[in-house]
């Protein structure tokens, strides 16, 4: 009974030990997007605006040491922007698209950690990336988009490619409002890293078209 008793409260204290490395809480993330468009000049694909996107969702910190965490969570995320191109035949055409993208996100990063730089506040420097999946495209506005020049109608959604992928840094800082609750708020910046048409190469037969995400985001989150 000793020997179980002491196996118990053994497994209950490293259970508490584990717990204690997790750190848990939500965040808000408003931020700017944009699209880098390319292609040859045939077609001249190009950015041509920006757009405020907006996001949020689940933060976990796991620490496997005291200045060093991997950071995960779950979250929804906005993104897209304003591409414009030519339509080079049978006349020319200026197409201009204003491409908007919601993405259930998983980062997969490591937050470095300073020391108190001041009372119950650290710095963090957050990099690595994160994969995403879209869940709903909309192109000027609506779910379906008749190509100008095709007279096809089709879904936002077929002209995005079924996942994307980013990298990402950020620095930030920390305060400590009490034993287990923290504040947040930094600076992130998302850089894709995959091409998202889906559309114009495969339908069109337009050639060496690339389409990537960019973003900057204002971080603010709260940890339990």
């Amino acid at each position: 009974m000793k020997k179980l008793l002491l196996a118990l409260f053994t497994l209950a204290a490293t259970i508490g030990s584990a717990s204690a490395q997790v750190e848990i809480g939500l965040k808000v993330s408003p931020s700017i997007t944009s699209l880098r468009a390319e292609s040859t000049s045939e077609n001249n694909f190009a950015s041509d605006g920006s757009k405020v996107s907006f996001g949020g969702g689940l933060v976990v910190d796991y620490f496997f040491g005291e200045n060093y965490a991997f950071s995960t969570g779950l979250l929804l995320t906005g993104k897209g922007g304003t591409i414009r191109y030519n339509e080079a035949s049978p006349s020319t055409l200026a197409v201009q698209q204003k491409i908007t993208m919601q993405y259930l996100e998983l980062p997969l990063t490591v937050k470095l950690f300073t020391n108190e730089i001041a009372p119950a506040t650290r710095l963090y420097f957050q990099v690595g990336g994160s994969v995403n999946v879209p869940i709903g495209t909309r192109i000027d506005g609506n779910k379906f988009y008749k190509d100008p020049a095709t007279g096809n109608e089709n879904k936002a959604s077929d002209y995005v490619y079924f996942i994307d992928a980013d990298a990402l840094a950020a620095i930030g800082a920390e305060y400590q409002l009490g034993k287990s609750t923290k504040v947040f708020a930094g600076i992130r910046y998302n850089r894709g890293l995959v091409d998202i048409d889906h559309y114009y190469e495969s339908n069109r037969k337009f050639k060496d078209v690339t389409i990537k995400n960019s973003g900057v985001a204002l971080d603010l989150g709260i940890k339990f």
